[in-house]
């Protein structure tokens, strides 16, 4: 296995959860439905969520619009480690980049949410 890329992505958590009571369906439109259910709608861990996302666009070098962000998943494995889950589009988006894997790490606190995310290939790319 070889990194493909990298992406990180800080979010301040203050003018996330404004923008959210702002426009209510922006949770939404942003989260899938167990996502909101697994933050039980705490602005710092959909923030981090966000984060999340936005750092997977970068590590595939690509931007907002490439993929709808509710197809970029961030679960949570049985030990409560966050895991990346694709769909359609952003599915497609990683294999067409040669990206097996997404590795994220997310961190927040009351002020701050930071996400990083390692994309990685079945294949070493030396050479």
């Amino acid at each position: 296995m070889a990194t493909v890329a990298v992406g990180v992505d800080v979010v301040d958590v203050a003018r996330f959860a404004l923008a959210l009571r702002r426009r209510p369906r922006m949770a939404e439109r942003l989260f899938t439905s167990r996502e909101r259910h697994d933050t039980q709608d705490r602005p710092e861990r959909l923030a981090a969520r966000f984060a999340a996302k936005e750092a997977v666009l970068k590590a595939l070098g690509a931007g907002l619009g490439d993929a709808s962000l509710r197809h970029i998943e961030v679960q949570r494995t049985p030990s409560g480690a966050p895991l990346i889950v694709l769909h359609a589009e952003a599915h497609d988006l990683a294999t067409s980049r040669g990206v097996a894997t997404l590795h994220v790490s997310l961190s927040h606190t009351a002020t701050t949410a930071t996400a990083f995310v390692v994309a990685s290939s079945e294949t070493s790319r030396a050479g």
